[in-house]
């Protein structure tokens, strides 16, 4: 998505040029020593920061237990809600490493990582939810039911899903919205500064993406096949592609919080990286379904993301503040 802003140095107001989120990395500071220093900080709040605190609240949960079950990555002994629980606490310091560095390194607005608008479009975010939630629950829910309906069953415990919801749905879109701000926004803006060429963008950010998650279960289990389509396409070149069509990482990050949060709430499966006292539950994870069901869900979500729901073309101006010249 684009839209007009006044280009130039804080107080130059020149001409007028459509900008999109990735030329927003050139409003602040953006030398390439401050990139490098941002992702310093990002990957420290995330990595040691995050880690101790997921330590911290696994031995809060169960002691020496708990702790062990999260060096160990298994997390029976201290419950399904115990375990997202640890899985999450990471999170908030990942999130303030990002804003430290954009708002204090980079010297712009946090929101630039998302839209270089003067505000961020909510209902674009919604149509992604909508886009991306609508083909996985016909694929990835009724289509698993349909193909392995032994394997469904529906919680036992609805008290403990009423209670897990408002937990689910807050940690989630704390965890989605912070990995789409840093895989599809920073990574994207930085390596923007290198090459603007958008394939290679594309390609970082997927690159970027995917290597965190090769140590999944689920990557584990399915091969080069989960790993190719399932993470590389289905879950970070899509997104990506998506995002510097739109100018916008808003329906990216809408659909990334659809996608996790039907796996945590809807049907989670046994054997995936996060257990969760979902609705439904799958007694064994289909690797090779869950990646070929990519085929299917990101026709779809494009369909409905750029037939059904049509972009917006207005645009405000955005504010000279915003941009500030190279320091």
């Amino acid at each position: 998505m684009r839209s007009n802003v006044i280009k130039g140095h804080q107080g130059i107001g020149t001409g007028v040029k459509d900008a999109t989120y990735v030329e927003a990395a050139r409003w602040g500071k953006y030398r390439g020593w401050r990139y490098v220093l941002g992702l310093v900080v990002i990957l420290v709040a995330q990595l040691i920061v995050g880690t101790f605190a997921s330590a911290l609240v696994a031995i809060a949960i169960s002691g020496q237990e708990g702790l062990a079950a999260y060096t160990q990555q298994d997390f029976s002994a201290i419950g399904s809600v115990g375990g997202f629980l640890v899985s999450m606490a990471g999170f908030p310091f990942f999130l303030a490493g990002i804003l430290i560095a954009v708002s204090l390194i980079h010297r712009r607005y946090p929101r630039t990582l998302i839209t270089a608008r003067e505000r961020i479009r909510w209902s674009r975010i919604g149509h992604g939810f909508v886009a991306w939630f609508v083909p996985l629950g016909l694929v990835e829910g009724l289509g698993q039911y349909l193909f392995y309906p032994d394997s469904f069953s529906f919680t036992a415990n609805l008290a403990t899903f009423a209670l897990f919801v408002p937990l689910a749905l807050i940690l989630t879109a704390l965890q989605t919205t912070t990995e789409e701000l840093f895989f599809r926004g920073y990574i994207v803006q930085g390596a923007s500064t290198i090459w603007a060429n958008r394939i290679f963008l594309a390609l970082v950010s997927t690159v970027a993406f995917t290597v965190p998650h090769l140590l999944n279960p689920e990557a584990i289990a399915g091969g080069w096949l989960t790993i190719f389509l399932y993470y590389f396409v289905g879950g970070g070149l899509v997104l990506a592609v998506v995002s510097l069509v739109d100018g916008t990482t808003e329906l990216a990050i809408g659909a990334h919080f659809a996608n996790n949060i039907f796996g945590f709430l809807v049907v989670n499966a046994v054997g995936t990286v996060v257990t969760t006292p979902a609705l439904f539950t799958v007694s064994q994870y289909y690797a090779t379904f869950h990646a070929l069901s990519m085929l299917v869900i990101v026709p779809i979500f494009l369909a409905i993301a750029y037939k059904v729901f049509k972009r917006d073309k207005a645009s405000e101006l955005v504010s000279q503040n915003n941009q500030i010249g190279r320091r």
